[in-house]
């Protein structure tokens, strides 16, 4: 398989879960571009990682996903295309699907996703709707039929470990108390980036993956909010005092709350007190499981990432 590596363009590439996906696809040995505007290659922070891409032996494909003759002409140098644009500009892929059918090249698009199965969910205002944008891309892409792959990597170990998964607070594990959604019970799937980015660029040339959403739901990085605190605590050698907030209270904070918080607190509701990651079964006709597909891959487990907080 080694001259036939999928040719990997990548937009939204300086984006958070962006320049994980860009390592990975370079790592792999995937000729790889990304997606740039001149006003990016000028801009201090992320000049330095498109300098960091360039040296790594990244393209970049001077465009914007606002000028379609540019996204056309760097999608027709490329085989695979990635998105991971941010929340904001997931409904302006649609731009990105009507360049895909006019460069006739793709032989598959992965959308940006990077989040819980936006069709295995129930979650509530005003996380419904921004799952919903999500949800209109991919059958947006099926009505074309473009050939895809969806990717539910779950929840960001980066995001979400730091706090154990408490929404605004500061980046560091709590020492003395902690405040859990609901009774903690459901289980969730936290994933360390480097290892998204893995996954995502394991799948890009997998006939496996062909139409189907890779779910990222490593056995060992399955757990419940009441597990990760209790591994916490047996890390530090200390009990937390929890304060378990229950669903109308957290129903009732939600609607108060102003945006981003009120989308991150929905977004907490749905994976933390409805369980809308793991209260369903993969079926082989939608979906496969990564580290079933791709059990090489020494992923990073959430005991092995809290440790570096101790």
């Amino acid at each position: 398989m080694g001259s036939e590596k999928s040719k990997n363009l990548i937009i939204g590439g300086t984006g958070y879960i962006g320049k994980f996906v860009v390592e990975a696809s370079v790592k792999a040995g995937h000729p790889t571009s990304v997606l740039v505007r001149e006003s990016t290659v000028a801009d201090p922070v992320k000049g330095k990682l498109i300098d960091n891409f360039k040296n790594s032996g990244v393209t970049l494909a001077y465009g914007d996903l606002y000028d379609h003759e540019s996204l056309v002409k760097a999608i027709k140098q490329a085989n695979v295309v990635i998105s991971t644009v941010g929340k904001m500009q997931i409904p302006d892929q649609t731009k990105i699907i009507a360049a895909i059918k006019e460069a006739g090249n793709i032989k598959r698009f992965l959308p940006s996703e990077f989040g819980i199965d936006v069709d295995h969910q129930e979650a509530i205002e005003p996380a419904a709707s921004m799952f919903s944008e999500k949800v209109q891309i991919r059958r947006a892409i099926e009505a074309d039929g473009i050939p895809f792959t969806y990717i539910a990597c779950n929840c960001f170990s980066g995001y979400f470990l730091p706090t154990l998964a408490h929404p605004g607070a500061a980046a560091v594990p709590p020492r003395d108390k902690v405040t859990i959604p609901g009774d903690g019970t459901p289980k969730a799937v936290f994933n360390e980036e480097h290892d998204i980015g893995t996954y995502t660029i394991k799948a890009v040339d997998d006939p496996r993956t062909l139409n189907k959403i890779l779910y990222i739901k490593p056995p060992k990085n399955t757990c419940s909010l009441n597990e990760l605190v209790s591994l916490w605590e047996k890390k530090i050698g200390k009990s937390l005092e929890r304060t378990y907030v229950p669903e109308e209270q957290l129903l009732k904070l939600i609607q108060e709350s102003a945006f981003p918080m009120n989308v991150a607190l929905g977004v907490s509701h749905s994976i933390f007190v409805k369980g809308d990651i793991t209260n369903f079964e993969i079926e082989e006709r939608f979906g496969v499981e990564a580290s079933e597909l791709y059990p090489d891959v020494k992923y990073t487990c959430v005991d092995e990432y809290l440790d570096r907080f101790v």
